[in-house]
């Protein structure tokens, strides 16, 4: 989908004030893009504030993630990610307060999240079905002083309530004026193919996008969610792209030094516990490394830009809890990586290939086209 977002469009520039241009020209965090099939323009750098907050005993103070917040929107970004669970909604409340000091609601692009419990014996409190869905809704509206959501994600799929019921339910909060768009995070494929079909056949509000783990130690997106995405026409918004802090550079096997990553080992999270358990993270780990001081980059934007820049990508959810990390991360669309380095990556992250998907590969395919090439389309149609 972005074949190099590293060279910034200077189209129209000139229509632009002088110093509009040169931020432009000097912030590829500037570079808008529409989010799937929407008008909605995001930035593709999103700043993620699971971070906000210091109640799970790491993260980011109230001053702290206010100077994250400030930084982020001075730079050009434009698209604030949260949920209602984060740091148990200390995470919404500052940026509630933050967009009220700077005046700053029409201008951010607010994403927010609901599905997991906040009552715990109270089944009712948590899950995808309605009661959940507006209780959350007007928690967050409340906590985020405003009366209106940008994207409304489903945060995850409960297994259980009827997708018609998840659909219906977040198409009349759009119609009633409290959500823009909406999208799904960590669901299976078959869902999202099925919401999306629900809602076009039925003059429902469609799917904006998909949020997902991508990093170069979990890519298994890209066997069904990527194609999924790309057809769908959802623009995939990926969470934990450094993989908890695996690939900023700094922890080896033996010690994980405190932070982040070491916090989250004991939080009974499988998502965060598989992190450091396979050997092979730690072998992609050190080629990220040794790319880091071959091009003399950190190993973090390494990482960032390379799954920025991945097909179906829409935008990463960049979160910090220093604001040094912050500014340098915001850099890691204002460089190209070489191809022979990029395709060293690809090579020793690249996801086992499991049944069916082996079938779809080119060796497969051949079987079926009789060795010829054939493309769904002409391959300048999308060239820029």
């Amino acid at each position: 989908m972005h074949a190099s977002r590293a060279k910034i469009s200077n189209r129209n520039n000139n229509l632009a004030p002088a110093g509009f241009r040169e931020r432009i020209e000097t912030s590829s965090v500037m570079n808008y893009e529409l989010l799937g099939k929407t008008g909605l323009r995001v930035s593709p750098l999103a700043l993620g504030t699971m971070t906000f907050g210091t109640d799970w005993g790491w993260g980011a103070s109230e001053d702290t993630a206010r100077a994250l917040f400030n930084t982020y929107l001075d730079g050009g970004g434009n698209f604030i990610d949260t949920a209602d669970v984060y740091t148990n909604g200390t995470s919404e409340q500052f940026i509630g307060k933050f967009m009220h000091e700077r005046n700053a609601r029409d201008h951010v692009v607010l994403a927010t999240k609901y599905s997991f419990n906040a009552a715990p014996g109270d089944p009712n409190a948590g899950g995808n079905g309605r009661k959940n869905l507006l209780r959350a809704l007007e928690g967050s509206l409340r906590r985020l002083q405003t009366d209106y959501i940008d994207l409304y994600w489903v945060h995850a799929w409960d297994t259980v309530t009827p997708v018609e019921e998840v659909m219906h339910t977040l198409n009349a909060a759009v119609e009633s004026g409290k959500i823009r768009y909406i999208g799904l995070s960590d669901c299976p494929a078959w869902y999202v193919a099925r919401a999306q079909t629900i809602a076009e056949l039925r003059g429902w509000e469609r799917l904006a996008g998909l949020q997902l783990e991508y990093n170069l130690v979990e890519r298994s997106i890209e066997h069904e969610f990527v194609p999924l995405a790309l057809e769908l026409g959802l623009g995939i918004c990926v969470w934990s792209p450094l993989a908890s802090g695996l690939l900023t550079g700094k922890y080896t096997r033996d010690n994980l030094r405190d932070g982040r990553l070491k916090a989250v080992q004991g939080s009974g999270n499988p998502s965060f516990a598989r992190i450091t358990a396979k050997p092979r993270n730690w072998e992609i780990v050190s080629a990220l490394n040794d790319i880091a001081k071959e091009t003399g980059r950190p190993a973090a934007q390494i990482a960032l830009n390379w799954i920025a820049t991945r097909p179906g990508v829409s935008a990463i959810l960049l979160g910090a809890t220093k604001l040094e990390q912050l500014k340098a991360n915001l850099q890691v669309l204002d460089f190209a990586l070489p191809a022979e380095l990029s395709a060293r990556l690809e090579e020793v992250s690249r996801p086992e290939l499991v049944t069916p998907y082996m079938f779809y590969g080119p060796e497969m395919q051949a079987m079926q086209t009789g060795g010829a090439v054939v493309s769904h389309e002409p391959l300048w149609l999308r060239a820029s």
